[in-house]
């Protein structure tokens, strides 16, 4: 058995059984190999899993500097052993036990997790809870966390993601901006989350922050693109940016756009007080906005894009607020949901509202479609819901039912198209020009009698913000090389396959002969004097891009994810593959900073009345990449 006193390479093994000079016998947890040595001679088992198995190597050397950081960090007796009790007469941990540096690690996940300051382990109130969890454990001190263990993290991070990208090809960049308008936190100043997303070698997709920087000044561009040629230079990523996704308009004002009037609980109805304070708040970030993006455009050139999920919902946003009359079915219904969320028994309430919904909504409904799915489930419950509620106020008539039940209808296809985008493991910038198509013919078709306005005033911010897409380039080859749209959408196929031609021909390199040789031909060692009576085949020439694309095309769709499909068919179509590795890293959906950057906005508020750590910008950074640290 391990021991625990210390990290050991047998907490990797399961022991089959010890002999009495010391010799054990072991299997390995992850493949089952059974390694034989000595207690005191680890040396074969520390091999094992450094040739067959990386990753828990990595995670037991990693140990194992926590632990020795700790015992350098944290004052004791100069033995390491613990000499003081507990109240109970139970002895504290060794600072090198494992069970105190997982403790600790467990602390430096909070902190991260939730945004916490680091002071937090020397809070009375937290001490006394860990005293009563485990009282053997020896709390660390404050400057340990900060100093040592988040450190010690970033340089893992940062670590693994210049490991990463030196395989990769070519990579896009999303910009996020996150400006604090918060008294409590040095007002005007600024975050810049810079987040790569690229496609490893075996076709997946990832996404990692590569920084979160403090900004004293936001509306700084040149600031901004000198701090992001920094990062670029430093990841390596010099020359293989292919897009950069940019809005630079900052995120405490652009993406909290909520149904107007249909304030839940959580969001605050004193909101509605200053409304007039956010509207001028608003057009001056606008103004600042327009500015940036002028700047950014003259840098960027035909590189820089607008994020696709962000101007879907700056349209629904214009043609909500196209019609304001909406706002009072909206406020009606909205002061129903609270009412019967705070009174009603919960059981009682899943008929309604399905569970994650009634267990995440005060988490989520800052964001429209968010609201709108709450919205949904109550227009066709409304009888049910009518029914148990006892206050004649709270009950709509039948217009406002007509009017909510209309808007419902016409929002549908926007939630779809914006949920459709969401994650970051799957290709999303194929699907913003069919969603732009799909949305257009939903609006030229819905017929509504009570939202009217709202449709033509849909209508209208789609074309202005979203009909460039349907002629870009980049949309254009992104959906055409997606194998279940292809050319299925186009109403000018021809045209639509020279605007193909052409950007493949800007992004792709033509493989050299040997290359071509050594895909056609069988290796030599395959080749023998047995086989001589058998024909070779002749040698295959290297297909055109027009060839390539004819035969591509020629097939049927299929459903198979993209990423998947041309994994499969680099070898048929080397150029075309090309192009897709280099659009499918382009994202249309926020990224993961955007969306912590909406919950420190939404902590900053004063209601919270809640101060921020100083060291925000490592944990957003820390944050973003949980999973490359927990997987």
């Amino acid at each position: 058995m391990a021991s625990k006193s210390r990290v050991s390479i047998l907490d990797y093994f399961n022991i089959v059984c010890e002999g009495e000079n010391g010799k054990i016998e072991s299997n390995c947890k992850a493949c089952g190999t059974r390694i034989q040595a000595k207690r005191t001679v680890t040396s074969n088992f520390v091999t094992h899993l450094k040739r067959k198995h990386q990753a828990m190597y990595d995670e037991f050397v990693r140990k194992k500097d926590v632990k020795r950081e700790a015992m350098q960090m944290c004052t004791g007796p100069p033995s390491g052993r613990v000499i003081s009790q507990t109240s109970a007469g139970m002895n504290k941990f060794e600072y090198s036990d494992p069970r105190q540096s997982l403790i600790s690690e467990a602390i430096a996940k909070m902190i991260i997790r939730d945004l916490q300051p680091a002071k937090i382990v020397e809070y009375e109130g937290f001490r006394e809870l860990l005293q009563l969890l485990e009282p053997r454990y020896i709390p660390v001190p404050c400057h340990y966390i900060q100093q040592q263990l988040l450190p010690a993290y970033v340089s893992q991070v940062q670590l693994a993601a210049k490991q990463a990208l030196k395989g990769a090809e070519s990579c896009s960049v999303t910009l996020d901006l996150w400006r604090s308008s918060s008294a409590g936190y040095n007002s005007g100043a600024g975050f810049l989350g810079v987040t790569c997303h690229f496609i490893n070698a075996d076709w997946h997709i990832r996404s990692t922050l590569l920084a979160c920087l403090p900004l004293p000044d936001h509306s700084n561009t040149q600031q901004m693109l000198s701090e992001f040629d920094e990062i670029s230079e430093s990841h390596g990523m010099s020359g293989k940016v292919f897009r950069v996704v940019a809005d630079l308009s900052p995120c405490e004002n652009r993406s909290a756009f909520r149904l107007p009037g249909f304030s839940l609980i959580g969001n605050g109805e004193e909101e509605e007080e200053d409304g007039s304070e956010e509207e001028s708040s608003d057009a001056k970030e606008t103004i600042s906005s327009n500015e940036n993006c002028k700047s950014l455009d003259q840098c960027l050139g035909r590189s820089r894009i607008d994020c696709f999920a962000r101007l879907l919902a700056q349209c629904v946003k214009e043609g909500v607020c196209a019609s304001p009359q909406i706002s009072v079915p909206l406020n009606k219904a909205a002061r129903l949901y609270n009412y019967i969320i705070a009174t009603v028994a919960p059981e009682k309430l899943v008929q309604v509202f399905n569970s994650s919904t009634l267990t995440n909504c005060l988490s989520s409904t800052d964001k429209w479609n968010a609201q709108l799915k709450i919205l949904r489930q109550m227009v066709e419950s409304m009888d049910f819901l009518e029914d148990i509620v006892d206050i004649n106020d709270l009950v709509l008539g039948n217009l406002e039912k007509a009017e909510l039940r209309e808007l419902v209808e016409v929002l549908e296809p926007f939630e779809e198209a914006s949920d459709m985008v969401q994650g970051d493991k799957h290709v999303s910038i194929s699907l913003a020009l069919p969603c732009v198509l799909g949305l257009r013919k939903h609006l030229a078709e819905v017929v509504t009698h009570q939202c009217t306005g709202i449709v033509m005033g849909l209508s209208q911010a789609l074309d202005r913000r979203l009909a460039g897409i349907l002629e870009d380039p980049l949309y254009v080859t992104a959906t055409t090389l997606d194998p279940q749209f292809k050319l299925s959408w186009s109403s000018d196929s021809d045209w639509h396959k020279q605007v193909l031609l052409e950007e493949v021909g800007k992004h792709t390199r033509p493989l050299s002969p040997l290359e071509h040789h050594s895909e056609a031909q069988p290796s030599p060692s395959k080749r023998c004097k047995l086989f001589s009576f058998i024909k070779q085949r002749p040698t295959a020439q290297a297909k055109t891009v027009e060839q390539e694309l004819s035969t591509y095309l020629h097939e049927e769709p299929t459903d198979e994810d993209p990423l998947q499909y041309w994994k499969r068919k680099s070898i048929d179509f080397p150029l075309l593959s090309q192009v897709a590795k280099k659009v499918f890293t382009v994202p249309a959906t926020t990224t993961s900073v955007d969306q912590i950057f909406n919950l420190v906005s939404k902590t900053l508020r004063p209601e919270q009345c809640r101060r921020l750590p100083k060291n925000l910008d490592t944990l957003i950074y820390l944050k973003a990449n949980y999973r490359i640290l927990w997987s």
